[in-house]
């Protein structure tokens, strides 16, 4: 399994130091990947990184550490992309009108763009991958910022419908509220604790095992994957 995100996929600790600066932190053995790798016996990359965007994943980061590589393709790849592309970037976030199906390089330089190009070529070196695309939990931020998520879950869905082997985690409708009682418990300053990656660890994988379980059919020959 191939987890594409950013610092909540990547395990991301936010210190704030005594003189007022912050430090980060990407401590993979604390994402909700690796939880989930251990709670399933999966294998799980962490294909991610602090404040990774779908452009940037797509244009250069994946290239450089040979995420396209035929051997780091996977039967299954969750992609949790969108916090800084929209929420921190105010980027586009454009329809499935930007994506060019015969070639992924001339799709529109949107949001949707870039997030359909990787799943474009993700499919070229795992045809029959799965695809998870994970929407984001309710923040409890400014107007503007929830209507972006809003639209983004909507993305997703549509996403979803339009690439085959493909399903929505879509936390926003069923994750906890990120209120002020869920950051006591959950939060280190402004990303997860260890107890919040661990719960998000168990909440993906809660939400994989009921789409397997209502979807066995997709799922039957998984263990072919590859042969």
């Amino acid at each position: 399994v191939g987890c594409i995100g950013d610092s909540l996929s990547s395990g991301e600790f936010e210190r704030h130091e005594p003189d007022g600066s912050m430090s980060f932190f990407d401590c993979f053995d604390y994402s909700w990947g690796q939880f989930f790798a251990r709670m399933t016996g999966n294998t799980v990359y962490n294909f991610s990184r602090g404040g990774m965007t779908a452009r940037e994943y797509l244009e250069s980061f994946a290239e450089a550490n040979g995420f396209w590589a035929p051997e780091k393709a996977c039967r299954a790849y969750i992609i949790a992309l969108g916090v800084n592309d929209l929420l921190n970037l105010w980027g586009e976030i454009g329809s499935l009108e930007d994506i060019n199906l015969e070639d992924p390089s001339k799709n529109k330089p949107t949001f949707t763009g870039y997030y359909a190009a990787i799943v474009q070529r993700l499919k070229q070196i795992s045809p029959q991958a799965k695809f998870f695309f994970m929407t984001m939990p309710v923040q409890q931020l400014d107007a503007d910022r929830e209507k972006l998520a809003d639209l983004h879950a909507v993305r997703m869905h549509e996403l979803a419908g339009f690439f085959e082997n493909s399903y929505v985690l879509d936390f926003r409708a069923y994750a906890p509220v990120n209120d002020t009682a869920f950051r006591e418990r959950f939060y280190l300053n402004g990303h997860l604790n260890p107890c919040g990656y661990a719960l998000t660890g168990h909440m993906v994988t809660a939400y994989i095992d009921y789409i397997i379980r209502h979807n066995m059919n997709d799922f039957r020959e998984i263990g072919l994957m590859g042969k």
